[in-house]
C-alpha cells in the first residue's frame, strides 16, 4: 500500500504536538522526582538545575505514533514485527539510559548493553534481510552493523552536550532520510524517520537555549537505536554499491566529527574518552565567539549542509556522485582538523 507525502508528513505534524504538548507534563514529574542535572561540574555550563526525563517523551512520542499509525492504516504481523524490530531494542536501551540518568552507571556496563543491543538488532537486520544495503558476507554484516550501532549511540550521546545540538540535529537527519526513503517507497523507513524528526522537533521547543528540560541518556541512546538502524535499512538503490553506502555517512557527518573531535582530542591529552569534557563541537564553537544558541544552529547548519549533500548524491548518482563524495570527504577531514586546532579546554 502507498501513502501520499501529505499523509506522513501530516504523521509527523502529529507527533511534534504529542511531544510538545507531553515534555512540560515530563518536566514537572522530574523535578516532583528530583530528576535534575545540577551544574556541579565544571562542564555543567547551565546556571541553575535542569530537568531530565526529555528522553522519556520523545520515546514516548515515537512509540505511540508508530504503533498509532500501523493500527490505522496498514496493520499486519509482519509490519507489527519490523516495527518492533527497532522500537523494541530502541526501548530497552532507554531504559538503560534512564537507570544511567537517575543512579548513574560506569561506562563500561553502558557500552557492554549497548554491544549486546547491537549484537540482538544486527543478527535480526540479517535475518529477516532487511538491511538495506549489504556485503555478500554475512559475517562482514553483521561485525559492520555492531559496529555502527554501539557507534552511532555514542556519537548520540555524546552529541547531547549542548541545548538544543542533538535534539535539532536529529530532526535535520531523519528530514533527510525521509525523503530518500519516501522516494524509494521503504514505508515504515519513511514513517519511522517523520515520526523522529517530528518527535525531536516537538521537544527542541523546550530543549532550545535556554533548555528546560534535557532528553538526557535515555533520549539519547533510544534515538541512537533508532537512527542507526534506520540507517542500516535504507536501501538508495543506487549502483555502485559504496554510493549507498556513503549515503548513511554524509548524513551522519556532524556527530560522527564531534565524536572524532572529543575522542581524539582526549586521547591526545592521556585522558578517558569517556570522560566527560568541554570539548565538544559546541564548545569549540563558543570558544571561537559565538553564543550557545547560535553554536547549536550553526550545528543544524552543518547538518543540513550534509544532508543536502546526501539528498543530491541520491538525486543524482551518475553525474555528480563521485565527485561529490570526494568533496565532502574532504570538507570533513578539513572540518576536523579545524576544530582539534580549536582549544579542548577554557584557558
Amino acid at each position: 500500500m502507498s501513502y501520499s507525502i501529505t499523509q506522513f508528513l501530516l504523521l509527523g505534524l502529529l507527533t511534534l504536538v504529542f511531544v510538545g504538548a507531553i515534555t512540560p507534563l515530563m518536566r514537572k514529574f522530574a523535578i516532583r522526582i528530583d530528576a535534575v542535572d545540577a551544574p556541579n561540574l565544571s562542564r555543567k555550563l547551565q546556571k541553575a538545575p535542569v530537568p531530565y526525563l526529555g528522553g522519556v517523551a520523545i520515546a514516548l512520542g515515537i512509540l505511540c505514533a508508530s504503533y498509532g499509525a500501523l493500527l490505522y492504516a496498514d496493520f499486519s504481523m509482519e509490519t507489527l514485527k519490523l516495527a518492533s524490530f527497532v522500537l523494541i531494542p530502541a526501548t530497552a536501551i532507554a531504559i538503560m539510559g534512564l537507570v544511567d540518568d537517575l543512579k548513574g552507571l560506569q561506562p563500561w556496563p553502558r557500552l557492554i548493553a549497548q554491544t549486546v543491543t547491537g549484537v540482538v538488532v544486527a543478527s535480526i537486520l540479517i535475518s529477516t534481510e532487511t538491511m538495506g544495503v549489504a556485503f555478500s558476507n554475512s559475517y562482514l554484516n553483521a561485525f559492520i552493523s555492531v559496529l555502527w550501532i554501539v557507534g552511532v549511540c555514542n556519537s548520540i550521546n555524546f552529541f547531547d552536550n549542548t541545548d538544543g545540538g542533538a535534539a535539532g540535529t536529529v530532526a535535520v537527519i531523519t528530514f533527510f532520510m525521509f525523503f530518500i526513503a519516501y522516494d524509494r517507497q521503504q514505508v515504515l523507513v519513511s514513517a519511522l524517520a517523520i515520526v523522529t524528526c517530528g518527535a525531536t522537533i516537538g521537544f527542541l521547543y523546550w530543549n532550545r537555549s535556554p533548555a528546560k528540560i534535557y532528553m538526557g541518556d535515555a533520549g539519547a541512546l533510544f534515538l541512537g537505536i533508532i537512527i542507526s538502524v534506520l540507517t542500516i535499512r535504507l536501501n538508495p538503490g543506487i549502483t555502485p554499491s559504496y554510493k549507498s553506502f556513503a549515503i548513511p555517512l554524509i548524513l551522519m557527518a556532524i556527530p560522527i566529527l564531534d565524536t572524532t573531535v572529543a575522542i581524539s582530542s582526549r586521547l591526545y591529552r592521556g585522558i578517558s574518552p569517556f570522560q566527560g569534557g568541554t570539548d565538544h563541537l559546541s564548545h569549540r564553537l563558543v570558544r571561537l565567539g559565538l553564543t550557545r544558541k547560535y553554536a547549536a544552529i550553526s550545528l543544524w547548519s552543518f547538518a543540513s549542509f550534509f544532508g543536502s549533500c546526501a539528498l543530491a548524491l541520491y538525486t543524482w548518482p551518475d553525474s555528480i556522485g563521485t565527485p561529490l563524495i570526494i568533496f565532502v570527504g574532504a570538507l570533513w577531514l578539513g572540518l576536523l582538523s579545524f576544530f582539534l586546532r580549536v582549544p579542548s579546554e577554557d584557558r
